[in-house]
């Protein structure tokens, strides 16, 4: 009998574009797995942080992400027992989290835990690379764009909702930063994936952004049968 391979799509963009957003709920929309594989590279640097280990040591870093206590339970992030999902969307650990993520080692330490969600009936995995690294064979791979402005604003309001303390100008030159840290890293750079449909936001409500993945991946899914 011939199997299929678990379906996979991926969603890969900046920064505040919206991917997670949307990526959670095109998942509970399928009954999908969902990764948020940022927030993998969150946990690793909120270790970090609170161990003081320092973000330049490669090696340390990497043991930290290998043995990571993570899990991921009903939309809320824990580290070992403790819900942190609040905690991994500080600023201070989403910097740190850029940073680290230049390091081929801990992007390496990462790589079979980020495997190990793709299990039936299929997933859906936002990040930077799911659609050019990690699920290089996915489904349907996109890539969400939004202008630095549009960002900055959905950043700010986000921090706001959730209690930390925001300002707009810092956070448009955050998010710059990161965006080139993470466009021009030697390994897994920020680009879309080959085959990627590009996705730009900027104007666009998360139900219509949600409603044309589903129209890609209901073409995409007759393609494959």
């Amino acid at each position: 009998m011939h199997t299929h391979p678990v379906p996979v799509i991926t969603i890969d963009g900046p920064t505040a574009s919206g991917k997670g957003t949307v990526a959670h709920i095109v998942a509970d929309l399928l009954g999908f797995h969902y990764l948020d594989s940022g927030a993998l590279y969150r946990l690793t640097a909120l270790s970090a942080l609170r161990k003081d280990t320092p973000l330049t040591d490669e090696h340390a870093l990497a043991k930290l992400a290998e043995h990571l206590p993570c899990h991921f339970t009903g939309g809320e992030i824990f580290l070992a027992n403790e819900n942190v999902s609040d905690a991994i969307r500080a600023e201070a650990v989403g910097n740190a989290a850029s940073k680290i993520a230049t390091l081929p080692m801990v992007r390496h330490a990462l790589l079979g835990l980020q495997l190990s969600f793709r299990r039936a009936p299929g997933l859906v995995a936002d990040g930077r690379d799911m659609g050019s690294v990690i699920f290089p064979t996915a489904t349907l791979k996109i890539f969400l764009l939004a202008s630095p402005e549009a960002r900055a604003q959905r950043r700010y309001k986000q921090l706001i909702e959730k209690g930390f303390s925001a300002n707009m100008e810092d956070l448009c030159k955050d998010l710059l930063e990161r965006d080139a840290r993470d466009a021009n890293r030697a390994i897994a750079p920020l680009k879309p994936a080959q085959g990627a449909y590009v996705l730009d936001t900027s104007h666009m409500g998360i139900d219509e952004a949600v409603a044309q993945v589903m129209a890609w991946y209901a073409a995409a899914k007759k393609v494959v049968q």
